[in-house]
């Protein structure tokens, strides 16, 4: 009995401690929970004019929980509020990458451009390409994923109408739509799929430095060709080498610049 009543009185304190040692775990989760930056937080700084606070939030949350859209363009709201265009136009742009379907985004976008020191008139492109363009910022890649299995599924649906029904009408009328319908999810396919390879396949920039000389070749002793300023969207076509990226301008100019005077859209 002795014995017992022993351990008994050994283990009180080590309960004690446990539980100590398990609050003092719960206040610092608590602790950390609390400190954990929210949307409403960095909404509420944008609001207020406090637009550094708003882009540390709005930043945080893109790198520890993922990135959107929405994100995306209230940070470019957030710097073009203070002024910094090129920041600005970076994250419009790469709200627009996302979603080109939204108008507040394309207005924002083209908003900021017009405060850019570059007029450059871009190179006519064919009807087609044009009209491939609009098409194709119709919607987002998820808008475009659920048109094609919508219009797929009216596809199978016509077909099955054709199979089953006995009336020369209705199955004529049947085949065209099932044509129809299989040809128009085939183009959302084709919709979704460049949407998804343009937000995988970063092959855009904007120009960061206030200006920059674009040379002939990837050296600093390479001849001068033009000057781009900030603000500015390249395309980027070589990037192989460590310190210069080759780009393309709209107009169709090409040339070398350091790598480090832009950011990947």
């Amino acid at each position: 009995m002795k014995k017992i009543i022993s351990i008994f009185l050994a283990v009180i304190p080590l309960m004690s401690a446990a539980q100590e040692d398990g609050m003092v775990s719960l206040v610092a989760d608590s602790a950390k929970t609390a400190a954990i930056p929210t949307l409403a937080e960095a909404d509420s700084a944008y609001i207020q004019g406090d637009y550094l606070k708003a882009i540390s939030v709005y930043e945080w949350i893109v790198d520890n929980q993922g990135s959107n859209a929405t994100l995306y363009m209230n940070l470019g709201n957030c710097w073009l509020k203070r002024d910094e265009i090129a920041k600005a136009i970076l994250y419009y742009e790469r709200a627009y990458l996302i979603d080109p379907s939204d108008p507040d985004i394309r207005f924002n976008l083209e908003l900021a451009r017009t405060k850019t020191v570059d007029k450059v008139n871009a190179v006519n492109q064919l009807f087609i390409v044009v009209w491939f363009k609009k098409l194709l910022a119709v919607l987002d890649v998820n808008g475009w994923a659920v048109m094609t299995v919508i219009l797929f599924a009216l596809c199978i649906l016509m077909a099955g109408v054709l199979l089953f029904s006995k009336k020369r009408g209705i199955r004529k009328i049947s085949f065209s739509f099932s044509v129809i319908f299989l040809l128009l999810s085939i183009l959302s396919f084709i919709f979704a799929t460049t949407q998804m390879g343009n937000i995988k396949n970063r092959d855009t920039a904007v120009i960061m430095s206030p200006s920059v000389t674009v040379k002939s070749t990837p050296s600093s002793g390479g001849t001068d060709l033009f000057i781009i300023h900030e603000g500015h969207k390249v395309q980027i076509l070589d990037s192989s080498m460590k310190e210069w990226v080759e780009i393309r301008l709209e107009d169709g100019n090409t040339g070398w610049i350091p790598i480090n005077v832009m950011e990947i859209i």
